[in-house]
């Protein structure tokens, strides 16, 4: 009988130490199997209905001070409970949905604590933006200045703006003239080319009523005529332009007869001797008419052989390069005219003229234009006539 007591006495003991190593859960559970707390004297009965898990739990949490807490509630010099000495084997833990929660659990909990200097963190990431925006009011700006009293902005003059501020053009030129030859420079030393008259007659005949000078060519052709009453001027100068306004062919023999008639009606004439003209410039409104004749060319341009390459300029188409800068628009369109006996001479020459003054003159090389002509009676050397045309 001594033993039972005593053995339900322990068992009291070890139910007493769940209910209070455990949590809310073990109370949880051992209500549901209807064990109670021990009032008075302990009950054995209220030990064999606790679950598996209450088991795991005091078994894994507190065997030791179940020993501990028997031995104290133990009576003091009683062999026979120290003599039995009971031992509870809780059974092998099973995994379930209940978990004992200690303080210790909550020391890892991600939570600032209020109150205290400071929160240690095992790991901390911080997520973010790394751009800041600051938005705030700007002044209004506000210039107290009137433009017609402040120093430096006094108006000017149109003309001294442009020319305060008109670009040096002459020293780049220097500069690029000093390195290296323009071939538009002029050769204001070539007088190939005759400017004004061709031609000059000097009558000296007094005392008539009127006069009358013709010029004829090798054809017999009148090119040219002069006439008037009285006695004659001094000189009597031929610009070389035809009766119809073109000018007169270089190459030509070209003779010229005076007619004198006095007072009583008698008419004398005076045959000069022939004369050839030489190359020569007109002046037009559209520009220089430059005429000269085949051997003004040379005889070296003359017997060039156009498989062998460009020939070399002449002095004469130089200066007529030099004449085409000076006067002609750049992009006013030029005429190379050549006749000849032969065509297929006349081309040759034309084309050759043509290609030299595209390297000498201003402009596009494709606004010059060669014309080849044949003409049976014309020079046996030919003529070459230049012109600026509309």
């Amino acid at each position: 009988m001594a033993t039972r007591k005593q053995f339900a006495r322990v068992a009291g003991c070890a139910t007493v130490l769940l209910l209070v190593a455990g949590t809310g859960a073990t109370a949880a559970a051992l209500a549901a199997n209807g064990a109670a707390p021990a009032t008075g004297a302990p009950r054995a009965t209220g030990v064999a209905p606790a679950t598996d898990s209450v088991r795991a739990a005091t078994a894994a949490r507190a065997p030791d001070s179940a020993s501990v807490a028997t031995r104290a509630r133990r009576p003091a010099g009683s062999k026979t409970a120290a003599a039995a000495k009971p031992t509870v084997r809780p059974r092998a833990a099973k995994p379930g949905p209940t978990a004992l929660h200690t303080s210790s659990s909550k020391d890892n909990s991600m939570t600032l604590r209020g109150g205290q200097e400071g929160t240690v963190f095992r790991t901390l990431t911080v997520e973010g933006e790394d751009r800041v925006h600051f938005e705030f009011e700007r002044p209004a700006l506000d210039f107290d200045l009137d433009p017609e009293q402040a120093p430096g902005l006094d108006p000017a003059s149109a003309r001294a703006a442009i020319v305060r501020s008109a670009p040096d053009l002459t020293e780049p030129l220097l500069g690029l003239t000093a390195r290296e030859a323009s071939p538009y420079l002029a050769r204001p030393w070539l007088d190939e080319f005759n400017a004004g008259s061709v031609a000059r007659f000097r009558p000296d005949v007094k005392g008539i009523d009127s006069w009358r000078l013709v010029v004829a060519d090798s054809r017999g052709q009148a090119v040219a005529s002069f006439e008037g009453r009285g006695d004659p001027p001094r000189e009597i100068a031929w610009d070389g332009r035809t009766r119809s306004g073109r000018a007169a062919v270089p190459g030509f023999t070209y003779s010229y007869v005076f007619e004198a008639h006095d007072r009583a009606g008698n008419k004398r004439n005076f045959v000069g001797e022939g004369f050839r003209i030489p190359a020569y410039r007109i002046d037009t409104v559209g520009g220089p008419v430059l005429v000269c004749s085949g051997d003004d060319l040379g005889s070296a341009f003359l017997s060039h052989d156009p498989t062998a390459g460009p020939a070399a300029a002449p002095p004469i188409v130089l200066e007529a390069a030099s004449w085409i800068n000076h006067t002609v628009r750049p992009e006013q369109k030029l005429r190379v005219t050549v006749t000849a006996r032969a065509f297929d001479r006349a081309n040759a020459i034309s084309a050759e003229i043509a290609r030299q003054l595209g390297v000498l003159t201003i402009g596009n090389p494709t606004r010059i234009q060669a014309v080849a002509q044949a003409e049976t009676d014309s020079p046996p050397s030919g003529t070459v006539r230049i012109e600026a045309v509309n």
